[in-house]
């Protein structure tokens, strides 16, 4: 229903829990990869590595922007596209998954919204619902009230990232099983799916590693910006715990050491200030990130915090976290059928 649900991390996870020979499909790519000199959807990418697909990225999206599709692609063109993704991507497979845009409603003006791509290719139309609870009940009632359902073949809905699962089930769930839409599970939220490594903030950053190459596999939980003293910093225990993050500039050696000293996930330095030699050195022995860039404390913050914890294909614990969270809250006879 909205931005942010958990779409592809559902479908590695079902992917993975039915063992089956899966083919992906994202028409509409969203978040753009220039690689080889192609343009690539990010999770296009992602799903052919974890599924060890044969495909090509490139032909599991047939454009980017909107600007792009709405004058070149009438409905007809369109879905002759997507008949013949279908066909390229369908042999031997026993099921395909066909990702949409990034909410409900995106791609309607081209064809290519949730609704538009089950009706047009015969699917099974899945939703995903997440939010707390009230956003949850909120958007499902919405999809029961003022969403035509009956000339569309609906499989069910998913809910995802729920805080208190045995609240919600008590309090919520038996309202929303009254309005007669299939619930296929209720997913709890899984704060290690959140996180991601230093590698990855130092890629969606674009930033230089200066030094502690060695240590960009180490997680990323919190984020403290460096605005304090020294003498603060070390008796904060926002500095003490070693999946954190410092921002700070890099001319603010107290804090840069401090960090280093209570063995920090990693440290983005901003105003391209690199600090001394003597720091870099010992970044670099203790294996601890420094990151530089070109924006200032402020900027970089929040940055960082619109940073989306997508997976990537070497996340094996989340991958795994993801299959079982799918077998564990899931009800896969729908997918069966």
């Amino acid at each position: 229903m909205r931005q942010s649900a958990g779409k592809t991390s559902l479908i590695i996870g079902l992917a993975k829990a039915l063992d089956k020979k899966i083919g992906y499909l994202k028409p509409f790519g969203a978040r753009l990869l220039y690689k080889r000199k192609r343009l690539w959807d990010y999770d296009a990418a992602l799903l052919t590595n974890i599924l060890d697909l044969n495909e090509n990225p490139e032909d599991m999206c047939i454009g980017f922007h909107h600007s792009q599709l709405l004058y070149s692609l009438d409905e007809q063109t369109t879905a002759l596209k997507l008949h013949n993704c279908i066909d390229n991507i369908g042999d031997g497979r026993d099921m395909i998954f066909v990702e949409a845009g990034k909410d409900i409603f995106y791609g309607t003006s081209i064809y290519l919204d949730a609704f538009s791509l089950t009706r047009t290719l015969g699917g099974k139309l899945l939703i995903l619902v997440s939010g707390d609870d009230d956003i949850i009940t909120d958007d499902i009632y919405f999809l029961a009230k003022y969403i035509r359902l009956d000339n569309i073949d609906f499989l069910g809905i998913v809910i995802n990232k729920v805080t208190n699962i045995e609240d919600f089930k008590t309090v919520y769930l038996p309202k929303i099983e009254q309005l007669g839409l299939p619930v296929l599970g209720i997913i709890p939220s899984i704060p290690e799916l959140t996180y991601f490594s230093a590698g990855y903030l130092a890629e969606r950053m674009l930033a230089k590693v200066l030094a502690g190459e060695s240590g960009l596999n180490r997680e990323v939980r919190n984020i403290v910006v460096g605005s304090m003293g020294a003498d603060e910093a070390t008796k904060s225990p926002l500095f003490q715990g070693h999946h954190q993050v410092l921002i700070t500039s890099g001319d603010r050696s107290d804090l840069i050491l401090t960090s280093l000293r209570n063995d920090a996930a990693a440290v983005v330095l901003t105003n391209n200030i690199v600090p001394s030699s003597f720091i870099l050195s010992m970044a670099d022995n203790l294996g601890i990130p420094l990151l530089l860039v070109a924006t200032n404390t402020h900027e970089t913050a929040k940055l960082i915090y619109r940073i989306e914890p997508l997976p990537t294909s070497s996340d094996k614990d989340k991958i795994a976290i993801m299959e079982n969270m799918v077998k564990e809250n899931v009800t896969l006879k729908a997918f069966t059928n």
